[in-house]
């Protein structure tokens, strides 16, 4: 192409997606999508004043659930954006499916253009091969992010299957990972890339033989727990509390001691396909939306078992399956004759914290009346130490009522200038020399990473095994990796601090909550609890719940008493 006068000085912002799934360093992603984006319009006399890069996210999200794209979408508003057209580097990681469709209307609408090598310029949206052509490369995302998940997910059931082997994740409680030997992989050997086993933990593996004992003594999962809490045997979350940051590790769950009694894997032979990722559409009624990503699991037929004995077994198959049968039995017995409750939707769902133990409380219906109650003491073996009531209960319709009465006063339009003052006032400092708690644990991981590193080619330069010291290092680059992909991601995500302007604009649409709030049903009620990002707390001593909402970046707090007024 050649440029035209016009084109002389053309600014563009440039995009470029890549994801783990696409198990490419993201450095040398960017790198070469920026290159091909760049040789693009340099022949115009066009130069990339901005950049917008996503990093770890799938391509079958909308570009509105993007970071840097939602970005970008949101710039092109700014009369003042500081660039005039738009530079992709390669459409397939920027378009999946019909979403080309869907966002190329908005980039027509403020006058921008948008550039793909694959047209050799600017998109013309009245050209129906343009259209055609963007159409297939969204269609082909699509196709080639379908052929990968069949072409992993069947390599992964032969591995697990015939070679029995680890294919990753966290190994159970009374394992740990020991080294398999070098990858069979040619190219991820010579990068230090090694296999793993699972071999028997000497600290947990005797106690997982000791739960299989116990219950097959007919001792219940509350029994076992308490005697484990008594011993002072460290939980799984208390053992290994690097990977389970979201539990207190204080004392043994009943669902940690199913969990073990249920896991296939101590009888030595690899199960994978346990669980699987469903894509589910986020709403029914608004497909552009996207999917949202749930883990579920699998029927016990869908399961693949390795062949043969894959690592040392802790219990024996005949243990395993009269166990399992116990199980079996038990809730059979519990629950033949109950009657199928119907489900109910909770308003508050996820949101309401119990304020003796700061976890969730968990939806409970009773006298055809919607609760929410916390049972710790009941789930976890702590009853001796921990002052919790047994069972700590509250009304779903003690609640609502307080909570809308403050919603519906504090964004009322003769509260809005003091709401607003309230909101700007009580946001988080983020000005100069604040740095976000993200952020600097992961300066932390990165620093721990380089003076890992430094010691490796020390023990390297002294004469250690290479092989040994190349599988060090790979991991630890690895784990530093994802640490500058975290510190990147929350340094792109950062709220900015609002003005009180800001603020104004934002609650400007807050109307429609008031009205959705007086006479919603209750889907769009729940809804709009979660767009406000509110959390609750119930203290039962003082009968008192303090709700905090937090929309985005603004911040807003207060108490309401369950039962009396606000």
């Amino acid at each position: 192409m050649t440029g035209t006068p016009a084109e002389a000085h053309r600014r563009f912002a440039f995009y470029g997606r890549v994801s783990t799934e696409d198990q490419q360093d993201p450095v040398a992603s960017r790198n070469w999508q920026l290159t091909r984006a760049t040789g693009l319009i340099e022949p115009t006399g066009g130069i990339i004043v901005a950049e917008f890069f996503d990093i770890g996210l799938s391509r079958s999200l909308p570009w509105k659930r993007r970071p840097h794209a939602a970005r970008l979408l949101d710039a092109l508003a700014d009369p003042n954006r500081g660039f005039d057209a738009v530079v992709i580097g390669e459409p397939q990681r920027a378009f999946y499916g019909n979403q080309y469709s869907l966002t190329m209307p908005v980039f027509s609408h403020y006058g921008v253009d948008l550039w793909v090598p694959e047209v050799g310029g600017a998109i013309d949206p009245e050209s129906e091969a343009h259209d055609l052509i963007m159409s297939v490369f969204g269609g082909m995302s699509k196709g080639e992010r379908t052929r990968v998940k069949v072409r992993v997910r069947t390599a992964m059931t032969s591995q697990a299957k015939i070679e029995g082997r680890f294919l990753g994740g966290r190994p159970p409680y009374g394992y740990r990972l020991a080294d398999a030997g070098p990858h069979p992989n040619p190219g991820k050997a010579a990068d230090g890339r090694r296999l793993h086993k699972l071999e028997p933990d000497p600290a947990t593996a005797p106690v997982v033989r000791r739960i299989f004992a116990m219950y097959l003594a007919n001792n219940g999962y509350f029994a076992i727990a308490e005697a484990l809490t008594r011993d002072g045997i460290p939980s799984p979350s208390a053992a290994d509390p690097a990977r389970n940051p979201h539990r207190t590790g204080e004392g043994w769950a009943k669902s940690a001691v199913k969990n073990i009694l249920s896991n296939p894997r101590y009888t030595g032979r690899q199960v994978w396909n346990k669980q699987r990722k469903d894509e589910v559409l986020l709403d029914v009624n608004d497909v552009a939306l996207g999917y949202e990503t749930r883990m579920r699991w699998n029927d016990k037929t869908s399961w693949v078992w390795s062949d043969t004995i894959a690592h040392p077994p802790l219990v024996t198959v005949n243990d395993f399956e009269l166990a399992q049968t116990i199980m079996a039995a038990s809730g059979r017995g519990r629950t033949g004759n109950r009657q199928r409750k119907v489900r109910r939707h909770y308003l508050l769902r996820g949101l309401l914290l119990c304020g003796l133990c700061g976890r969730k409380m968990q939806s409970h219906q009773a006298h055809e009346t919607a609760y929410y109650r916390c049972r710790y003491p009941n789930e976890y073996a702590l009853a001796n130490h921990v002052q919790h009531p047994r069972n700590v209960y509250v009304a779903e319709r003690d609640i609502i009522p307080a909570l809308d009465n403050w919603l519906l006063t504090a964004f009322a339009p003769h509260r809005l200038t003091d709401t607003i003052r309230r909101l700007h006032a009580a946001q988080p400092d983020t000005g100069p020399g604040v740095v976000a708690p993200e952020i600097t644990a992961a300066n932390k991981i990165i620093a721990a990473c380089d003076a890992k590193l430094l010691q490796y080619r020390a023990i390297a330069d002294a004469g250690g095994d290479p092989a040994t010291v190349a599988a060090w290092m790979a991991e630890v680059n690895a784990q530093r990796a994802a640490a500058v992909t975290q510190r990147d991601q929350a340094a792109a995500q950062a709220p900015r601090r609002l003005t009180e302007d800001d603020i104004r604009h934002l609650v400007g649409s807050l109307d429609d909550i008031r009205n959705t709030l007086r006479n919603a049903h209750h889907q769009a009620k729940s809804n709009v609890y979660r767009a406000l990002r509110l959390a609750l707390t119930y203290n039962p001593g003082q009968n008192k719940i303090s709700v905090e909402a937090k929309p985005d970046a603004d911040y807003c707090g207060v108490t309401v008493r369950v039962r009396g007024g606000t």
